[in-house]
């Protein structure tokens, strides 16, 4: 058989190749959004506190990464299994490949000595340009090695590879759920931000009716009497309503039983909406810890004068 012949590629060559590298760009891409999403919440900047966020991405990363990373390593020992010379269509994928590592590496130095003579290098900066290095030189040397190898040849090196790699993402992995927690913590932590959600609705609409009435409601059915938009909201698990107590003329409390201990960077623990804030400082705190929990706020009339009201 001539060499032309041998290296026509089939239209299973053609797919299976497509899958593999396909499966190795996004795995590569959502390992190093986690790693940068794990650098973030390990050295937090002061002008970056979007924590929930950094939280999906390695929700999202964890998932994806138990999903394409076994594929890749399923496809690529099916590919290596039947290999016997290097077809057209593997050559143009892995030296694709080649050049996008290539090109990162590039592109990742030259960034690093840009910001370094900005003076604005920084410790998770200097990290995450290390891991985007150390990726790139990684898939790099491979395929290289890949690319000039005898497929006929009996090798360990990809095995060994596939072996080397899986750790590392388990390892990531593990570091994540860390930060994350299980999905039964996820839960928790969910449903108690849409207790604190909840309450942070109730404690607006009291304000409503303050503003109505100029007088606390005695329950939270009477602001829906006096205020025909709003229905009082239930907890999302239990179904029970939330708890309210008219402490005195101007000060009460909200309560709810919250299954865990919220984070205090949690951006709906900390700051309100501006629009639903309350009257004194306290408004700002909604952080509790697991179990009933009650949130005392203090109505300061002043701040209802001509020009100051809540709109």
């Amino acid at each position: 058989m001539s060499d032309t012949a041998q290296n026509r590629s089939t239209a299973k060559d053609v797919f299976s190749h497509l899958l593999m590298i396909i499966m190795l760009y996004v795995g590569v891409i959502t390992f190093l959004a986690m790693v940068f999403s794990l650098i973030n919440l390990q050295l937090p900047d002061a002008l970056d506190v979007y924590r929930q966020s950094e939280l999906s991405t390695i929700r999202t990363s964890i998932s994806s990464l138990l999903v394409v990373w076994p594929v890749f390593i399923l496809v690529s020992w099916m590919i290596g299994k039947n290999l016997k010379q290097n077809i057209w269509v593997r050559k143009w994928l892995l030296y694709l490949t080649l050049f996008i590592a290539s090109l990162t590496v590039v592109i990742d130095l030259v960034t690093l000595v840009n910001t370094f003579l900005n003076g604005e290098i920084t410790t998770r900066f200097v990290l995450k340009v290390l891991a985007v290095l150390v990726v790139a030189a990684a898939v790099f040397a491979y395929y290289l090695w890949d690319l000039r190898r005898d497929p006929k040849a009996k090798t360990s090196r990809p095995r060994m590879g596939a072996i080397l790699t899986s750790l590392v993402i388990l390892a990531t992995i593990v570091g994540g759920f860390f930060l994350i927690g299980t999905p039964g913590e996820q839960r928790d932590v969910r449903l108690d931000e849409e207790r604190v959600s909840d309450l942070q609705n109730i404690q607006s609409n009291i304000i409503s009716f303050w503003k109505v009435n100029q007088e606390l409601p005695e329950t939270i059915d009477d602001i829906s009497i006096s205020l025909e938009y709003f229905s009082a909201p239930s907890d999302p698990e239990t179904d029970e309503a939330y708890g309210y107590v008219q402490v005195d003329e101007l000060v009460y409390q909200v309560c709810a039983t919250f299954a865990s201990e919220a984070d205090s960077n949690t951006e709906n623990l900390r700051v309100p909406s501006p629009k639903y804030a309350v009257f004194d400082a306290s408004a700002a705190d909604w952080g509790h810890e697991a179990g009933y929990v009650c949130f005392e706020r203090t109505i300061n009339p002043e701040l209802f004068s001509e020009g100051k009201g809540l709109e």
